[in-house]
């Protein structure tokens, strides 16, 4: 039978009663104040942190090295005085080190459970698609159920949980592709993007000499967070905008464009992350602009994705299989012979 563990004082923990009045608008602005005085000029990527961290979801921060990805997460984990683990993903990473590991004790002849990273309100995954799809798996059933089963023994995750992932693109080298279960676990995808030539400068001259990460104090804590998340909750969603979120995920797997449509969890994930939008501009309740606001990223974690074209097996009448497949067309998409069966002029047009 599964023994259901709690591990430290805020273990997951559900409190009775009624929730403490919590001004959402103003938490939410000291902390993405907080966020601001590192990650310089992205300001709407701070706020889609604070949105996913209040709908309780999970964050993919995707793009090329150098950018702030990692700056992001740390600057969030950094804001708020809670657990915070970082694991760094690397293609020798195990899933015992995720999940943790039972341990033989010689002196009591017990086996002794050793947490592993994942037990902290604030979990940085840093390059995640560095490990390989059975390390990556490790961090199913904490996103879904906030719980870790090691050896037939369920232990509860503290609460808040968010992982903050980051990853480089697939055409780097040495990445492996995320799990489609997993992708579709993390709430909202973002690219951080390059920042603007003012930012830039004001980023040469602030960390010439010193890191702001280093100088960064807590504005929140872990009690107030989730005083915020069960706010949140109590956000009014009109039934009118239930059916408009439901008419936004069937349109997405009738879409002929799209590889594969938005699951009912995504559905869920757009709901959560609309009242949290709401709440953060201070109203108690869901406009159909909250819920088009974070259909955008929380559509593109990966489930939910355009279709890629791929050019055939065998090359059509008239050309040679020593040249195909081609680079491009070869005198314009006139007279390139897969045209008139709809084939795109490159792999990825």
């Amino acid at each position: 039978m599964t023994e259901a563990t709690a591990l430290g004082a805020s273990g997951g923990a559900r409190h009775g009663g009624p929730a403490a009045e919590v001004d959402v608008q103003a938490e939410g602005a000291r902390i993405a104040a907080a966020m601001g005085t590192v990650v310089v000029g992205k300001p709407d990527v701070v706020r889609l942190a604070l949105v996913v961290l209040l709908a309780e979801g999970h964050l993919l921060i995707e793009d090329v090295p150098g950018v702030g990805k990692t700056t992001l997460a740390k600057a969030m984990a950094k804001s708020i005085d809670s657990e915070v683990r970082r694991i760094q993903f690397t293609p020798d990473l195990l899933p015992s080190d995720i999940t943790g590991v039972a341990v033989f004790d010689q002196e009591s002849r017990t086996f002794e459970f050793r947490p592993g990273a994942v037990f902290a309100n604030l979990v940085v995954a840093d390059e995640i698609n560095r490990a390989s799809p059975k390390t990556q798996s490790a961090l199913l059933e904490c996103m879904e159920e906030r719980q870790v089963t090691v050896d037939g023994v369920t232990y509860e995750l503290a609460r808040p949980f968010m992982v903050l992932a980051t990853q480089n693109p697939l055409e780097m080298e040495g990445t492996y592709p995320l799990p489609e279960a997993q992708r579709d676990r993390f709430t909202a995808r973002v690219s951080m993007g390059y920042p603007d030539r003012e930012a830039e400068l004001a980023m040469l001259d602030d960390r010439g000499t010193v890191d702001p990460l280093t100088r960064l104090e807590p504005v929140a804590d872990a009690a107030g967070v989730r005083a915020m998340v069960d706010a949140v909750t109590r956000v009014h969603v009109a039934e009118s905008l239930r059916r408009y979120v439901v008419s936004l995920v069937e349109a997405s797997r009738r879409s002929p464009d799209l590889r594969l449509g938005a699951s009912p969890r995504a559905g869920l994930q757009l709901l959560r992350s609309a009242r949290a939008a709401a709440a953060l501009a201070g109203r108690d309740h869901v406009l159909p602009d909250d819920v088009q606001e974070m259909a955008s990223p929380c559509s593109h974690t990966g489930c939910c994705s355009p279709r890629t074209p791929r050019w055939p097996a065998a090359p059509p009448s008239g050309w040679s299989a020593t040249c195909w497949p081609p680079s491009r067309s070869p005198a314009g998409a006139e007279a390139w012979p897969g045209a008139a069966a709809g084939w795109p002029s490159s792999p990825r047009a």
